[in-house]
Parts: structure tokens; sequence; C-alpha cells
């Protein structure tokens, strides 16, 4: 995978997580999958469903899925539910290697942050597993704004934390829903392609 990284002096960097640093939305996926399920999906979640809802709050994906499929769910029980499914599956995610390249040539230089439509222990828990915390000044979650992706909330509360303008600041995104967000927020962005 190469990064496309546009021309500009950029004074913050804004890294989305999973399916940009890590490569987490297989995992993503085969937890959804289950508590679908479990809530009463007779049949396998459409993946391009699921890969079109990224960086999407949990619980709203779980109303999306729902309707979606025309089930009656307990949104917060299905976010619970995946949410203990996914962490069983945690230390199987791999980082996507010239995301964090970029990222630890970036440490020291300029302030880094994440923006992430997770819950923030789940988030936090990734940085740490996978030993990526220490590059990050400031870590936004879904638990952090009112409205997440594809609303700029996330990306202007990541700006403020890391004390950048927002249209200074480059954000790495693999998801629809974060690359519309992080233009809201009058920022460019490097789409990341790690699905296979």
């Amino acid at each position: 995978m190469k990064l496309d990284i546009p021309e500009g002096d950029f004074a913050g960097y804004i890294f989305d997580l999973d399916g940009t640093l890590i490569d987490t939305m297989p995992l993503h996926y085969r937890a959804w999958n289950q508590a679908i399920k479990h809530a009463g999906l007779g049949e396998d979640l459409d993946e391009n469903l699921f890969y079109s809802l990224g960086g999407v709050p949990t619980r709203r994906v779980a109303v999306i899925i729902g309707d979606h499929y025309g089930l009656k769910l307990d949104p917060d029980r299905v976010f619970h539910e995946k949410e203990a499914l996914f962490t069983a599956l945690q230390t199987e995610a791999k980082l996507i290697d010239p995301v964090v390249a970029f990222a630890r040539k970036m440490q020291g230089v300029r302030p880094l942050a994440v923006a992430s439509g997770g819950p923030r222990d789940i988030v936090r828990r990734s940085l740490e597993i996978t030993g990526l915390m220490s590059l990050f000044q400031a870590v936004v979650s879904a638990d952090d704004v009112v409205h997440g992706k594809p609303a700029p909330d996330m990306f202007l509360l990541a700006a403020k934390e890391i004390g950048v303008e927002p249209t200074r600041c480059l954000v790495f995104e693999d998801a629809e829903p974060g690359i519309q967000g992080a233009r809201a927020a009058g920022m460019q962005v490097v789409r990341v392609i790690s699905r296979k």
C-alpha cells in the first residue's frame, strides 16, 4: 500500500484507528456477524453494508443494521455483546505498516491524534495492545462527542486537543463516513485502502 500524501504544510495529523492504523475491520465484522445473528439475523451480515458503516459509532451501527434487516433489537444489548466479542479477538489485530510508519516518523515533529468511532475503552485497549498509545497526544472516541462520523465533531475536537487549526490538519481515514467528517471539518484526507 502506498499512501498518497498531499502537498502542504500540515501542523498536525489525525488518524482513524480501525482499518487505518490497525487492520481490525475483519475482526469487527466477525464480532458484528455473531452479535447480529444472536439478535435474530438468519444469514451472514452483508460485508458491503458493514464496511460502508466504517467509523459510525457502534450503537448507531446496531440501529442501522437492525433497520436494514427489519430486526427488532435492543441497540444497547447488541452494542455490549458485539464489543465483548471484539475484545476477545483484539489481540489478533495487525498493524497497517505504511500508516504506522508515517505516524512514527511524525512523532515528536508534529502533534498526533486519534479520532475513532469506537468506544473509549476499546480504542484505548487497541492502542495499548499494539504499542501505539505513546505516539498520540490526544485520543478522541465516540464517547467524547454527541455526533459521531460522518459529522465533523471528532475531528474538530481532536484538532482542538492537539492545538492545531482544523484547516492545518491532515486526516488518515479508510471509510467514507470518516472521510466525509474530516472534509466537513475543513481538513484534507489521505484515503487508506486496507481492505483486501
